[in-house]
């Protein structure tokens, strides 16, 4: 079992103006990540997203604007040829206090109960702390993406967290040429 858990925003989508995605039309694909769950879906992984989407415990959207939002996003990775094959969401605004929010760990375990995933057949993979923080409650591999951390935002990774610029560089890091994956254990 091979199983990406992918942070939406910052990994496959482009942050909102309003540090949010409310709406469809703010929806913007990172360049290259669409591809790059393509080559993962077609080397075997499974492809899930685990979320913090506070803007509906907030009221600034609802389910059916969230719903939009994913279906734009399932719509550009067909357009390619990929496919992510759930989408797992906190509801709550931070000062709720459940125990979905990321950086704690009923996302990441209800993932891997469905799968049937052990911690180290899965690779959390994001820009944000709070979702490395989830995956390492579960021993997953972690990843972040993005510019790379220095100063206090260093400090915040786990320990042994691999740092990309984006999720294409991931990909090519996990896949050799020949388009299969490494085996499992191996980032």
């Amino acid at each position: 079992m091979k199983l990406a858990i992918l942070d939406r925003d910052g990994t496959l989508n482009q942050w909102g103006a309003q540090g949010f995605i409310g709406h469809p039309g703010d929806w913007v694909a990172v360049p290259g990540a669409m591809e790059a769950v393509s080559r993962l879906n077609r080397a075997g992984w499974h492809v899930v997203i685990a979320t913090n989407q506070p803007g509906l415990g907030r009221g600034l959207f609802d389910v059916l604007e969230l719903n939009a939002v994913h279906a734009k996003m399932h719509r550009e990775l067909a357009a390619v040829g990929a496919r992510v094959e759930a989408v797992f969401y906190c509801p709550h605004a931070p000062d709720e206090e459940c125990r979905c929010r990321k950086p704690a760990p009923a996302l990441f375990e209800q993932i891997a109960e469905r799968y049937g995933a052990e911690g180290q057949e899965i690779w959390a993979i994001g820009s944000g702390v709070e979702h490395l923080q989830a995956g390492r409650s579960l021993g997953a591999h972690l990843v972040f993406i993005g510019p790379p951390a220095d100063g206090g935002a260093q400090e915040a990774l786990p320990e042994g967290t691999a740092q990309y610029p984006d999720l294409n560089a991931v990909v090519n890091d996990l896949l050799p040429l020949g388009g299969e994956s490494l085996p499992a254990g191996q980032p």
